[in-house]
């Protein structure tokens, strides 16, 4: 199995995948038409990313059959190309989260102590004791979660460390939920946006979260509150913050904007970078030693399970729900063609198969397969099946609900 890897990736990463057999080719710096023609000349089985951007001329241009982001997002990805070439995606989940709480609770103090201003001024040979005494304080004051996934769990203990009680909605918490995670529950976003003094946000980029951060959120947030992202830069509405920012006070620290580069270095010309209440990181949050050692292992774990048995964990792109409504349940002796002449009764009626497994039973002599379909087979066939084939034990159609 050929792998490319076109991304920064660790070294024991790299091992890894040799270690199983891999044969690998590292090409950290590809992207755009260099990577395009890397895919058409090397034809890999996987490619491996990180922040770069896979694109479906890159998809149509060999026989990728795994994309693997060595991370948590994947929004770099065209997602909808690849699953309509059958190819799967993979992310690495949760292998960044402490790395991007610390990088959220860094931000957070930074901001709260201005360090950035201070050590600004200081190398400029300025001693400023009178105006970098003044603070508020986290002792107290509410953060407000916007997500509790593994990155949002991790800030809830940080929290509680510095006495800060913890406010939280997310799509999928319940107030249960919230009980167990000792932070309080808020119905919505907005009834966070009122009461946090820091919010900070810990969203996956969908259509659903995309400038979930808008004006109406940023107006409700309480005069020179905090706002941290450190997820995606277009979870926020970054027109409106910039209004926020010099209407309200608000002051942000971020690692992630709606315009930034996708190469490691080049130009940054985003007109926030200039507000005066911005602290910024380069997106960074995942960029620990501890993070990226844990990601190539799960990258290396992933590859190593498509390499041995064909199933992809983590993958991101499968039918949630198939148009399927109704199963086949065909009990069958373990005999070579019992299958496909079921199959192409199916194709004769123009029914198409959405899901398919065998079951095998102990000494192999018999099994029971079944078959999910978009549209439920005529008692005619049927009846041809149980009568034509003796290796056939028992047909059943069930309804899928």
């Amino acid at each position: 199995m050929l792998v490319l890897i076109a991304d920064k990736f660790e070294q024991s990463g790299q091992d890894g995948l040799q270690a199983i057999g891999c044969e690998i080719k590292y090409q950290p710096d590809l992207k755009d038409d260099a990577l395009i023609e890397a895919i058409r000349k090397e034809r890999p089985d996987v490619l491996v990313v990180r922040g770069t951007k896979v694109t479906e001329p890159m998809l149509d241009a060999g026989r990728v059959k795994l994309v693997v982001r060595a991370g948590a997002g994947y929004n770099t990805i065209d997602v909808a190309a690849a699953s309509k070439r059958g190819i799967y995606v993979s992310n690495c989940p949760g292998k960044n989260s402490i790395a991007v709480a610390e990088l959220a609770f860094a931000l957070i103090l930074a901001l709260d102590r201005r360090v950035v201003d201070n050590v600004v001024s200081l190398r400029r040979g300025e001693w400023n004791k009178k105006e970098f005494s003044k603070a508020r304080g986290l002792y107290g004051r509410t953060l407000g979660l916007i997500g509790v996934g593994k990155i949002g769990q991790e800030m809830i203990p940080r929290a509680r460390a510095f006495g800060m009680p913890v406010i939280a909605w997310s799509r999928s918490l319940t107030p249960q939920r919230a009980a167990a995670l000792g932070v309080e529950f808020k119905a919505s976003p907005l009834a966070v946006a009122g009461v946090a003094d820091v919010v900070s946000v810990h969203l996956a980029l969908s259509p659903e979260t995309r400038n979930i951060i808008d004006a109406n959120f940023l107006d409700s947030m309480r005069q020179g509150a905090y706002l941290i992202n450190t997820a995606r830069g277009d979870v926020v509405d970054q027109a409106a913050l910039i209004q926020a920012m010099k209407t309200r006070g608000v002051r942000a620290g971020l690692d992630v904007y709606a315009g930034e580069p996708t190469s490691a270095t080049g130009e940054f010309s985003d007109e926030i970078r200039q507000e005066d209440h911005l602290y910024g990181t380069h997106h960074i949050g995942a960029s620990t030693d501890q993070a990226q050692e844990a990601i190539a292992a799960e990258t290396v774990r992933i590859i190593q399970q498509f390499k041995d048995t064909g199933r992809v964990p983590n993958v991101i792109n499968l039918a949630r729900r198939t148009p399927a409504t109704h199963r086949l349940v065909v009990r069958h002796l373990d005999r070579p063609g019992v299958l496909a002449v079921v199959l192409d009764a199916i194709k004769s009626e123009h029914i198409n198969v959405q899901e398919m497994e065998n079951i095998v039973f102990e000494g192999a002599a018999a099994a029971v397969a079944r078959i999910n379909l978009d549209n439920a087979p005529s008692p005619a066939i049927l009846d041809r099946l149980r009568v034509e084939n003796a290796d056939i034990i028992e047909l059943n159609v069930l309804e899928i609900s």
